[in-house]
Protein backbone atom coordinates (compact mmCIF):
# COMPACT_ATOMS: atom_id res chain seq x y z
CA UNK A 1 0.00 0.00 0.00
CA UNK A 2 1.36 3.42 -0.93
CA UNK A 3 1.43 6.29 1.59
CA UNK A 4 -1.40 8.02 -0.27
CA UNK A 5 -3.51 4.86 -0.28
CA UNK A 6 -2.96 4.49 3.45
CA UNK A 7 -3.99 8.08 4.22
CA UNK A 8 -7.01 8.07 1.91
CA UNK A 9 -8.20 4.86 3.53
CA UNK A 10 -8.08 6.62 6.90
CA UNK A 11 -10.00 9.58 5.52
CA UNK A 12 -12.67 7.24 4.17
CA UNK A 13 -12.98 5.52 7.55
CA UNK A 14 -13.27 8.91 9.27
CA UNK A 15 -15.85 10.40 6.90
CA UNK A 16 -18.58 12.31 8.75
CA UNK A 17 -22.23 11.81 7.86
CA UNK A 18 -23.72 15.07 6.57
CA UNK A 19 -27.11 13.61 5.64
CA UNK A 20 -30.40 13.41 7.51
CA UNK A 21 -28.84 11.26 10.26
CA UNK A 22 -25.79 13.46 10.76
CA UNK A 23 -24.69 14.28 14.31
CA UNK A 24 -25.28 17.97 13.66
CA UNK A 25 -28.98 17.45 13.01
CA UNK A 26 -29.38 15.41 16.19
CA UNK A 27 -27.53 17.95 18.30
CA UNK A 28 -29.28 20.91 16.70
CA UNK A 29 -32.67 19.36 17.32
CA UNK A 30 -31.95 18.99 21.02
CA UNK A 31 -30.22 22.30 21.69
CA UNK A 32 -32.00 24.80 19.48
CA UNK A 33 -35.21 24.99 21.60
CA UNK A 34 -33.11 25.58 24.73
CA UNK A 35 -31.04 28.30 23.06
CA UNK A 36 -34.22 29.88 21.70
CA UNK A 37 -35.78 30.05 25.18
CA UNK A 38 -32.57 31.54 26.59
CA UNK A 39 -32.14 34.20 23.91
CA UNK A 40 -35.79 35.07 23.30
CA UNK A 41 -36.35 37.81 20.77
CA UNK A 42 -32.62 38.64 20.75
CA UNK A 43 -31.88 35.49 18.73
CA UNK A 44 -31.06 36.01 15.07
CA UNK A 45 -29.81 32.54 14.16
CA UNK A 46 -28.05 29.38 15.33
CA UNK A 47 -25.83 27.70 12.77
CA UNK A 48 -22.77 25.41 12.57
CA UNK A 49 -19.46 27.24 12.41
CA UNK A 50 -16.71 24.72 12.99
CA UNK A 51 -15.13 21.67 11.37
CA UNK A 52 -18.45 20.09 10.45
CA UNK A 53 -19.48 22.89 8.10
CA UNK A 54 -15.91 23.53 6.87
CA UNK A 55 -15.54 19.90 5.80
CA UNK A 56 -12.53 19.26 8.07
CA UNK A 57 -14.29 17.10 10.68
CA UNK A 58 -13.41 13.48 11.45
CA UNK A 59 -15.84 10.92 12.84
CA UNK A 60 -13.61 9.92 15.75
CA UNK A 61 -13.10 13.52 16.86
CA UNK A 62 -16.28 15.29 15.86
CA UNK A 63 -16.70 18.52 17.77
CA UNK A 64 -19.76 20.47 16.80
CA UNK A 65 -19.69 24.26 17.02
CA UNK A 66 -22.98 26.14 17.16
CA UNK A 67 -22.65 29.86 16.54
CA UNK A 68 -25.38 31.81 18.33
CA UNK A 69 -25.99 35.14 16.62
CA UNK A 70 -27.67 37.70 18.87
CA UNK A 71 -29.15 41.01 17.84
CA UNK A 72 -27.05 44.15 17.96
CA UNK A 73 -29.77 45.51 20.25
CA UNK A 74 -28.86 43.02 23.00
CA UNK A 75 -28.19 45.15 26.10
CA UNK A 76 -26.00 42.79 28.13
CA UNK A 77 -22.24 42.98 27.83
CA UNK A 78 -20.48 40.14 26.01
CA UNK A 79 -19.14 38.84 29.32
CA UNK A 80 -22.65 38.85 30.80
CA UNK A 81 -24.01 37.04 27.73
CA UNK A 82 -21.33 34.37 28.06
CA UNK A 83 -21.95 33.85 31.77
CA UNK A 84 -25.74 33.81 31.41
CA UNK A 85 -25.53 31.15 28.71
CA UNK A 86 -23.29 29.06 30.97
CA UNK A 87 -25.74 29.38 33.86
CA UNK A 88 -28.75 28.62 31.69
CA UNK A 89 -27.26 25.41 30.30
CA UNK A 90 -26.47 24.32 33.85
CA UNK A 91 -30.03 25.08 34.96
CA UNK A 92 -31.30 22.90 32.11
CA UNK A 93 -29.47 19.79 33.22
CA UNK A 94 -26.18 20.04 31.34
CA UNK A 95 -22.68 20.13 32.79
CA UNK A 96 -21.17 23.08 30.91
CA UNK A 97 -17.48 23.92 30.89
CA UNK A 98 -15.97 27.26 30.04
CA UNK A 99 -13.76 27.41 26.95
CA UNK A 100 -12.07 30.52 25.61
CA UNK A 101 -14.94 31.82 23.46
CA UNK A 102 -17.50 29.07 23.94
CA UNK A 103 -19.52 27.14 26.48
CA UNK A 104 -19.01 23.41 26.00
CA UNK A 105 -21.73 20.82 26.67
CA UNK A 106 -22.35 17.17 25.84
CA UNK A 107 -25.47 16.67 23.73
CA UNK A 108 -26.40 13.92 22.95
CA UNK A 109 -23.08 12.14 23.35
CA UNK A 110 -21.20 14.75 21.31
CA UNK A 111 -18.93 17.55 22.43
CA UNK A 112 -20.67 20.79 21.46
CA UNK A 113 -19.23 24.31 21.69
CA UNK A 114 -21.88 27.01 22.00
CA UNK A 115 -20.45 30.32 20.81
CA UNK A 116 -22.58 33.34 21.75
CA UNK A 117 -21.89 36.52 19.79
CA UNK A 118 -23.51 39.88 19.18
CA UNK A 119 -23.91 41.15 15.63
CA UNK A 120 -22.15 44.41 14.81
CA UNK A 121 -24.69 46.64 13.13
CA UNK A 122 -27.88 45.80 11.30
CA UNK A 123 -26.27 44.19 8.25
CA UNK A 124 -23.40 41.87 7.45
CA UNK A 125 -21.82 38.94 9.27
CA UNK A 126 -19.35 40.71 11.61
CA UNK A 127 -19.91 39.79 15.25
CA UNK A 128 -18.37 40.58 18.63
CA UNK A 129 -17.66 37.75 21.04
CA UNK A 130 -16.15 37.38 24.49
CA UNK A 131 -12.64 36.00 24.98
CA UNK A 132 -12.58 34.57 28.47
CA UNK A 133 -8.83 33.96 28.81
CA UNK A 134 -7.98 37.58 28.05
CA UNK A 135 -11.19 38.92 29.63
CA UNK A 136 -11.82 41.05 26.56
CA UNK A 137 -13.75 40.92 23.30
CA UNK A 138 -12.89 40.51 19.67
CA UNK A 139 -14.52 40.91 16.28
CA UNK A 140 -14.99 37.84 14.14
CA UNK A 141 -16.82 36.63 11.04
CA UNK A 142 -17.48 32.90 10.95
CA UNK A 143 -18.81 33.05 7.39
CA UNK A 144 -15.42 34.40 6.29
CA UNK A 145 -13.67 31.63 8.28
CA UNK A 146 -15.72 28.96 6.55
CA UNK A 147 -15.01 30.48 3.14
CA UNK A 148 -11.24 30.62 3.73
CA UNK A 149 -10.99 27.00 4.84
CA UNK A 150 -13.39 25.51 2.29
CA UNK A 151 -11.69 27.42 -0.51
CA UNK A 152 -8.17 26.44 0.49
CA UNK A 153 -7.98 23.05 -1.28
CA UNK A 154 -6.37 21.72 1.92
CA UNK A 155 -9.35 19.89 3.46
CA UNK A 156 -7.78 16.41 3.32
CA UNK A 157 -4.47 17.61 4.74
CA UNK A 158 -6.25 19.37 7.61
CA UNK A 159 -8.24 16.24 8.42
CA UNK A 160 -5.10 14.09 8.60
CA UNK A 161 -3.32 16.65 10.79
CA UNK A 162 -6.37 16.83 13.07
CA UNK A 163 -6.32 13.06 13.51
CA UNK A 164 -2.62 13.24 14.32
CA UNK A 165 -3.33 16.05 16.82
CA UNK A 166 -6.06 14.06 18.53
CA UNK A 167 -4.10 10.82 18.66
CA UNK A 168 -1.05 12.63 20.09
CA UNK A 169 -3.30 14.56 22.54
CA UNK A 170 -1.98 17.95 21.46
CA UNK A 171 -3.61 21.24 22.43
CA UNK A 172 -4.06 22.79 18.99
CA UNK A 173 -7.31 24.73 18.33
CA UNK A 174 -8.93 23.65 15.07
CA UNK A 175 -9.08 27.00 13.28
CA UNK A 176 -5.47 27.75 14.25
CA UNK A 177 -4.53 24.33 12.86
CA UNK A 178 -6.45 24.87 9.63
CA UNK A 179 -4.86 28.26 9.00
CA UNK A 180 -1.41 26.87 9.76
CA UNK A 181 -1.89 24.03 7.27
CA UNK A 182 -2.97 26.59 4.65
CA UNK A 183 0.10 28.72 5.40
CA UNK A 184 2.36 25.68 5.23
CA UNK A 185 0.96 24.54 1.88
CA UNK A 186 0.53 27.38 -0.60
CA UNK A 187 -1.22 26.49 -3.83
CA UNK A 188 2.10 26.70 -5.69
CA UNK A 189 3.02 23.31 -4.22
CA UNK A 190 0.34 20.84 -5.32
CA UNK A 191 1.78 17.47 -4.34
CA UNK A 192 0.39 14.13 -3.25
CA UNK A 193 -1.59 13.99 0.01
CA UNK A 194 1.28 12.28 1.82
CA UNK A 195 3.77 14.77 0.36
CA UNK A 196 1.67 17.70 1.53
CA UNK A 197 1.21 16.32 5.03
CA UNK A 198 4.95 15.69 5.21
CA UNK A 199 5.59 19.30 4.16
CA UNK A 200 3.18 20.45 6.89
CA UNK A 201 5.13 18.50 9.50
CA UNK A 202 8.32 20.18 8.30
CA UNK A 203 6.63 23.56 8.72
CA UNK A 204 5.51 22.63 12.25
CA UNK A 205 9.05 21.62 13.11
CA UNK A 206 10.86 24.57 11.57
CA UNK A 207 8.57 27.60 11.47
CA UNK A 208 5.40 27.05 13.50
CA UNK A 209 6.51 28.31 16.91
CA UNK A 210 7.60 31.72 15.61
CA UNK A 211 4.81 32.14 13.02
CA UNK A 212 2.22 34.85 13.59
CA UNK A 213 -1.28 33.77 12.53
CA UNK A 214 -4.08 36.31 12.38
CA UNK A 215 -7.83 36.01 11.93
CA UNK A 216 -8.54 36.59 8.21
CA UNK A 217 -11.70 38.44 9.25
CA UNK A 218 -9.91 40.66 11.80
CA UNK A 219 -6.16 41.23 11.65
CA UNK A 220 -6.20 42.60 15.20
CA UNK A 221 -7.15 39.13 16.44
CA UNK A 222 -3.87 37.20 16.65
CA UNK A 223 -4.94 33.57 16.72
CA UNK A 224 -1.42 32.32 17.38
CA UNK A 225 -1.63 34.02 20.79
CA UNK A 226 -4.16 31.36 21.83
CA UNK A 227 -1.28 28.99 22.63
CA UNK A 228 1.69 29.55 24.89
CA UNK A 229 5.23 29.04 23.64
CA UNK A 230 5.34 25.84 25.69
CA UNK A 231 2.20 24.57 23.93
CA UNK A 232 3.74 25.37 20.54
CA UNK A 233 6.97 23.61 21.47
CA UNK A 234 4.98 20.42 22.16
CA UNK A 235 3.52 20.57 18.65
CA UNK A 236 6.97 21.25 17.21
CA UNK A 237 8.42 18.26 19.09
CA UNK A 238 5.57 15.98 17.99
CA UNK A 239 6.14 17.01 14.36
CA UNK A 240 9.84 16.27 14.68
CA UNK A 241 8.96 12.83 16.03
CA UNK A 242 6.59 12.26 13.09
CA UNK A 243 9.34 13.14 10.61
CA UNK A 244 11.61 10.57 12.26
CA UNK A 245 9.03 7.76 11.94
CA UNK A 246 9.75 4.69 9.82
CA UNK A 247 6.21 4.35 8.49
CA UNK A 248 2.96 6.33 8.27
CA UNK A 249 1.33 3.88 10.68
CA UNK A 250 3.66 5.26 13.36
CA UNK A 251 2.37 8.79 12.67
CA UNK A 252 -1.38 8.42 12.33
CA UNK A 253 -3.71 5.42 12.51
Amino acid sequence: MTPDEYLFRILQREAVDTGVFSPFRTVYGELYPIIQRWAGDRLLSVHPSGSFVKGTANKSGTDIDLFISLSEHTTETLKEIYQKLFNYMKENGYTPTRQNVSVNVRAPGYSVDLIPAKRQGSFGDDHSLYRRRADTWTKTNVIAHISVVRGSARIDESRIIKLWRDQKRLDFPSFYLELTVINALPRLFPESLSGNVWRAFQYFRDRFTAARVVDPANTNNVISDDLTVADKRKIEAAAEQALAANSWSQIVT
